[in-house]
Parts: structure tokens; C-alpha cells; sequence
């Protein structure tokens, strides 16, 4: 019987040569350097590149990817380990060649590219010289492909592309842009919607502006509202087949939602060591805020929270690992996808209440934090799509009762118990 929670010990030197790159030289670039999707930033890059240099001498360059894409084609328990410690920073998933959406566009291209596209984009994107958009969420339908509106049709040898979407992160510092979009009104929308490569500088490409979150200032977001006029991109430029857009979309959202659960728990880990050190060294008429047993309970609450929700993760994880069949574990990212925002916003709102005015300002995090967890709470679908994915999943595995009487009913099964130990009882009856 094989049942383990410790990692390869040759694994685990790995990861600890992450942890200490990580603690030493990157996570510090968060606070001077700007965005990691800038790739106009030279000074940035030229910091970068020595670093990214490192870690694929390790080989451990964009381990997601199999060995034909450059990459040592790691698991998805490996990755997971890997991200819960390169979540702590910003920059990191770019210095290790996994930032998100260009680690999922790049598989897309791999599998799905025409060889132009490939040549064009795949190599620079796998790089890290180029920066890439996801752009299929829309205005007024959100994530859900079904009510989509932006039409691609074909004439003659080009698609031409044409609607709005919304919410298309890093559009402004991107060279290419992945545009789900109906190609077929008359079918179903999982067999009529279908997935292009649209370069960014493609005329009638426009990015309306520049969405930003929570209190960022006006243009200064990276969350680009498009609008597609006419936008004509050769038929080559079709990712896959016509209308395949739902089983693309599946080859980067599976193991990516549990690269950002992993990653997720490492900040949700940063806020419980702000809290911990913040209730040690805050001194109340009473002593410090350890010792009120409130304080004690919140703690308590976060570090199980924080458990369970790793042990899903991994678990998850291990099993995608083990059958290679997203749809096998389909319950179970929704499960991961779920429980997410509720364990990152909970434990960074107790760490923020805990810092009072201070949790509150721009000088600490949290504020920041809590945002995020609304943000994984809609990304990828809301978490009440995700519920409904888990509820049915689970109700497959059940089957209705039959006749009048649920199968826990106490009377039923004790007549049944008694029919069936009838021989016993009459002995027991007998020799009394």
C-alpha cells in the first residue's frame, strides 16, 4: 500500500533552491521593479535575463512544458509544489518561464498552432520576449462562451473578427491576443465557437481602455476592454479546428487553476505570518494580542483552513498526475477552484483586522489581498458555476431510493435486520 506525504528528497533540494532565490534575489524585485508583463521595460528585462539564465541552467525553465517545448514536462503534484513557493513573488512565475495566461497560450500553440504561428509566436512567448492576451470573456455576458456575441466569419481566405470583449488582461503589453469568437450561429456553442491568433497591431484592434482593479488609478489597469472592427486575420490563424473552442479551452484551464491554487496559498501563508508576528508583538492593556484566546481562535481558524485547502490542492493535484484525464477529476479542480477565494479572503481579512488602521492603508497588503480573492472568485467562472460542476458531479455517483422510505430509515432497516438475524434472535429468544 503506497501512501506518502513527503517529497522526493531530490525534489525537495530543488525546491529549496527556489525557496532561497526566491527569499535572497526576486522577491525584492516586487517592490522596484514594475509590471512583469512590460517587455518594453529594458532595464527590467536586462535584470531578469541573468536570473532566468539560472534557473534553466537548474532546469527548471517552464516546467509545465514536455521536452520537445524546452521544458522537463514535471506532473502536476511537482508543479503544484513548485508554484505554492513561487507564488510568493510577482516576477517569479516570469524568471521561471510559467506566467500565467503565456504558459496556457503556449500550450494552446503547441497543440493547435498552424506552423506559422508557431514560428512566430510559440518560440518568443516560450522565451519569455513576448507577452500574450487571453480575450474571451464579453460586456455582457461574462465567461459564459453560450452568450457570446463577437462573431468571426469567413471570407474568402481570412476570418474577420468583429464585437467587444471585456476583462482581456495584459492586452496593453501584449503582441498577440487568443479571441474566442462564434463562427457558427446556427449550432450549439460548444460545437460553434472557435478560438484565433489576432495580432495585436492588426488594424481594427482597439483596446477601449485599460480597466483597472479596486482603487488603481484611472488607465493605469492592465484589463483591457477590446473592441474588434473588421479585424481580418489569415484562416491560418484559426487555433485547431472550427468550433473546437470548448476542448482548447480545456488544454489550459485544468492544470492552470491549480498553478494558481498553489501559487494562492503562498500568499494566503504570507498573511498568516503577518498575523502570527503582528499578535506576538502588539501589546493591548492585557498583554500582547496572542495571549486573548479571540486572537488565538482566528489563528487556529487560518492555519486549518490553510491545511485543508493544501491537502485538497495536492490531493487534486496527485490525481490529475495519476489518470491524466481532466474530466476524471473534474469535481475535483471545481472543489480546488471553489474553496480558494473563501480561504485567501478569510485569512487576509483576519490579518488585516488584526493590523487595525495599518491593515487598512496602503502600507500593508491586505487590502490588495482581499481584492485578489474576489478576483479568483470570477476568474475562470464564478465560483457558484463551479458549485453547480461539483453538485452534479457528486449526485452522478448517487441513485434514488426506492419506494416510500429513504434508505437511513431507522424502522426500514431494522425489520431488515431483524428478517435477515431472524435464526439468532430466535436462538437468543431460545435459551432465555
Amino acid at each position: 500500500m503506497g501512501w506518502d506525504f513527503e517529497t522526493d528528497p531530490e525534489f525537495q533540494q530543488e525546491l529549496d533552491w527556489i525557496d532561497t532565490l526566491l527569499r535572497e534575489e526576486i522577491e525584492p524585485l516586487d517592490l522596484v521593479l514594475g509590471d512583469p508583463y512590460d517587455k518594453s521595460d529594458q532595464p527590467a528585462l536586462d535584470h531578469i535575463r541573468p536570473l532566468q539564465q539560472r534557473v534553466k541552467d537548474r532546469g527548471l525553465w517552464a516546467c509545465h512544458l514536455g521536452p520537445e517545448l524546452g521544458g522537463p514536462g514535471f506532473g502536476q503534484l511537482k508543479l503544484a509544489l513548485m508554484n505554492e513557493l513561487l507564488g510568493r513573488s510577482s516576477w517569479a512565475p516570469s524568471i521561471f518561464g510559467c506566467q500565467a495566461p503565456d504558459s496556457g497560450n503556449a500550450e494552446i500553440l503547441a497543440h493547435y498552432g498552424s506552423p506559422f504561428l508557431k514560428e512566430k509566436y510559440l518560440q518568443p512567448l516560450l522565451d519569455g520576449q513576448i507577452s500574450s492576451a487571453y480575450s474571451m470573456t464579453e460586456p455582457h455576458a461574462g465567461a459564459d462562451p453560450t452568450l457570446f456575441k463577437t462573431r468571426a466569419e469567413l471570407d474568402g481566405d481570412e476570418w474577420v473578427i468583429n464585437g467587444e470583449k471585456w476583462f482581456s488582461s495584459n492586452a496593453r503589453f501584449s503582441s498577440f491576443l487568443i479571441v474566442m469568437a462564434v463562427s457558427n450561429p446556427d449550432v450549439s456553442a460548444y460545437k460553434g465557437v472557435s478560438m484565433f491568433v489576432v495580432p495585436t497591431d492588426t488594424p481594427g484592434v482597439t483596446i477601449v481602455r485599460n480597466v483597472g482593479l479596486g482603487t488603481e488609478p484611472e488607465g493605469h489597469g492592465t484589463h483591457g476592454y477590446m473592441r474588434y472592427e473588421n479585424v481580418r486575420v489569415p484562416a491560418d490563424h484559426l487555433l485547431g479546428d472550427e468550433g473546437g473552442a470548448f476542448v482548447i479551452a480545456q488544454t489550459r484551464l485544468g492544470g492552470g487553476r491549480i498553478h494558481h491554487a498553489m501559487r494562492t496559498i503562498a500568499q494566503v501563508r504570507k498573511a498568516f505570518d503577518m498575523m502570527c508576528e503582528r499578535a506576538l508583538s502588539r501589546e493591548t492593556r492585557e498583554g500582547p494580542l496572542a495571549s486573548l484566546q479571540m486572537v488565538q481562535e482566528q489563528i487556529a481558524d487560518s492555519w486549518i483552513e490553510i491545511e485543508q485547502f493544501r491537502l485538497l490542492v495536492l490531493r487534486t493535484a496527485w490525481l490529475i498526475d495519476r489518470y491524466n484525464d481532466y474530466k476524471r477529476v473534474r469535481k475535483d479542480i471545481a472543489a480546488v477552484k471553489v474553496a480558494m477565494p473563501k480561504v485567501y479572503h478569510d485569512v487576509a481579512q483576519r490579518a488585516l483586522h488584526l493590523h487595525g488602521a495599518l491593515g487598512l492603508s496602503n502600507e500593508m497588503p491586505f487590502a490588495g489581498m482581499m481584492l485578489g480573492a474576489e478576483a479568483l472568485a470570477l476568474a475562470d467562472g464564478p465560483t457558484e458555476v463551479h458549485k453547480v460542476t461539483i453538485a452534479r458531479q457528486v449526485l452522478r455517483e448517487y441513485k434514488p431510493v426506492d419506494g416510500l422510505w429513504p434508505s437511513g430509515h431507522i424502522p426500514t432497516r431494522r425489520a431488515e435486520a431483524r428478517a435477515r438475524f431472524a435464526h439468532l434472535l430466535e436462538h437468543e429468544v431460545g435459551n432465555q
